[in-house]
């Protein structure tokens, strides 16, 4: 079987809080791999960033629709965190502010996804 029907077979088999981990677990990934670039690799940490800044975009755009099933007090603080992971990563492509909290953040929600430690994600 081809790597492509592979991943396709396994999209169809997860449900939307394994996708989500999964995703969660290679824009994680691509971070910490920006994290250990040289300032001079601009780009390769702007694009992982930029992965995560969008991720935090579409949770929050999905969390603001009316029929999302999730509690508004849970839907409030995922936008809250958007917005916060928008601030801290303009702040980090200023070298401003530093790369591993948004890494650590991505982790607590990956653990709450998954049932796991932060330090097993």
């Amino acid at each position: 079987m081809g790597l492509q029907a592979y991943q396709q077979a396994a999209a169809r088999a997860e449900n939307p809080k394994e996708a989500e981990y999964r995703l969660f677990g290679q824009v994680t990934r691509a971070l910490m791999d920006a994290r250990t670039l040289p300032d001079t690799q601009l780009e390769g940490r702007v694009e992982a960033l930029d992965w995560n800044r969008r991720l935090w975009s579409a949770l929050a755009t999905d969390c603001s629709q009316p029929d999302n099933a999730l509690p508004v007090p849970l839907r409030a603080q995922i936008i809250s965190i958007s917005i916060w992971v928008g601030k801290h990563t303009s702040a980090v492509i200023r070298r401003e502010e530093e790369i591993d909290p948004l890494i650590d953040i991505n982790r607590i929600i990956m653990q709450g996804l998954h049932g796991a430690s932060p330090e097993t994600a």
